[in-house]
């Protein structure tokens, strides 16, 4: 009886710690949206401000008060009248609000979302063998250095004399940005490639805020709590940092969502894809960032949605090469045999009732595949993700080959046919 007893622990306790890891996944997942909406509402609404605030009437009680823009503004069935000071009003008010803990917690969030997903199960969702034959610290280890490089380099980008030219230095970062991607497509599977841009676009914007917006306001303070003239360099260096911070959004945004889209990040050339992608949603956020100040320039969003346009149709998916088989030889029982046993292979360790999977308590996206009901329940799904997509197996975890690909594109497109035939 000790023996089962022991048994039986020894089974449960993996499965719920794996229960236990999904909801703190749900739990930080979710604290990383709420916070990342706190952090990109405020950021597009102060450069929104900064781009539309008008100067006030030469003479006029603001002017003489040293206020350099200000707004009228109706929303939630109230009036608003903010207004933005040249350097500092005269006087340092009783109450401040400072905006940083929706960027200091936003990248907290994405961190440990970074280490629960792809750290703590590196070898299914960063190392792709066909790739490069990494150990799970070796592919973290990369993970880490990209951030910390990336920080780095930027930082030094803006502090030189390269900053002080808005154009070259986004032309140059762009680059930048598309060079670690294609570094990166070296080493990790596309999905962790494209997370990692994005986590070295995110670092970036939280050490914006944390390194350099939040102690160039604070010196700003501390110079009138002392009866000091502030320096306007710490503004104008804060208000080049999160004008940076607004045009990474768009970039990131997409980075976030692009785990449900397999056709980017699974194409041979997807660090190319991002590349594209990425252009697109600084072009569109240029336009919107110009028309704040009332410039309207319909180019910089119609080359984004060529852009876009020009991604889609080069990734288009192409027919799967079919298996040649003779004439006669082809029977429909067999053809399901031979399907049935590449998903019993390849897919049926993570898309069961009981994942034997490490890391899974249930199926990805609730597909069950360990019977053969459920195979042909699920033909389509299948198809579009094993054979048209290759986003499944995860980095190829299985290694399911081009033959076993081609095997379930022949049976399932003989059974398309053979239903259209009966209609």
């Amino acid at each position: 009886m000790e023996a089962f007893w022991l048994a039986s622990w020894s089974g449960f306790l993996p499965n719920l710690l794996s229960y236990g890891a999904e909801w703190l996944n749900l739990l930080v997942r979710w604290l990383h949206l709420i916070t990342g909406i706190a952090w990109i509402g405020a950021s597009f609404y102060f450069v929104w401000l900064d781009n539309t605030i008008r100067p006030p009437k030469p003479g006029s009680d603001l002017a003489n008060k040293g206020v350099s823009g200000e707004l009228w503004a109706v929303h939630g069935g109230g009036f608003y009248h903010p207004q933005k000071y040249l350097v500092a009003p005269k006087e340092l008010p009783k109450e401040l609000h400072w905006f940083k803990w929706e960027a200091y917690w936003t990248w907290i969030s994405g961190f440990v979302l970074l280490c629960i997903v792809y750290y703590f199960n590196a070898s299914v969702m960063m190392i792709d063998k066909s790739v490069a034959d990494l150990s799970p610290w070796q592919a973290i280890g990369i993970g880490l250095g990209t951030l910390v490089l990336g920080w780095t380099v930027y930082d030094l980008l803006c502090r030189s004399p390269l900053g002080q030219r808005d154009g070259l230095f986004g032309v140059v970062m762009f680059l930048f940005i598309v060079a670690v991607a294609f570094v990166l497509s070296k080493f990790f599977s596309g999905r962790a490639v494209y997370i990692h841009v994005g986590a070295m676009l995110g670092t970036m914007m939280a050490g914006n805020v944390l390194m350099l917006i939040i102690p160039g306001q604070r010196k700003l303070v501390e110079a009138m709590r002392l009866g000091k003239s502030p320096d306007p360099i710490h503004g104008q260096k804060a208000k080049q940092r999160s004008v940076h911070n607004n045009y990474f959004t768009l970039p990131v945004l997409f980075i976030m969502i692009s785990n449900h889209y397999a056709m980017t990040y699974r194409h041979s050339y997807h660090w190319l894809v991002l590349a594209g992608i990425i252009a697109a949603g600084v072009l569109i956020r240029h336009f919107f960032n110009l028309r704040h100040k009332g410039i309207t320039n319909w180019a910089y969003p119609a080359a984004g949605v060529i852009l876009l346009l020009a991604v889609a149709i080069a990734i288009a998916p192409k027919p799967p090469v079919r298996r040649v088989q003779a004439e006669g030889t082809r029977s429909a029982a067999a053809e399901f045999m031979q399907v049935q046993a590449v998903i019993n292979q390849r897919c049926v360790s993570c898309h069961s009732a009981q994942p034997t999977q490490p890391g899974l308590v249930a199926a990805p996206a609730g597909i069950l595949l360990q019977s053969a009901e459920l195979i042909r329940q699920n033909a389509a799904k299948v198809y579009q993700q094993a054979v048209v997509l290759k986003a499944m197996p995860i980095a190829n975890l299985t290694q399911i080959t081009p033959d076993e690909r081609a095997i379930i594109a022949a049976w399932y497109e003989d059974q398309a046919q053979a239903q259209a035939s009966a209609k």
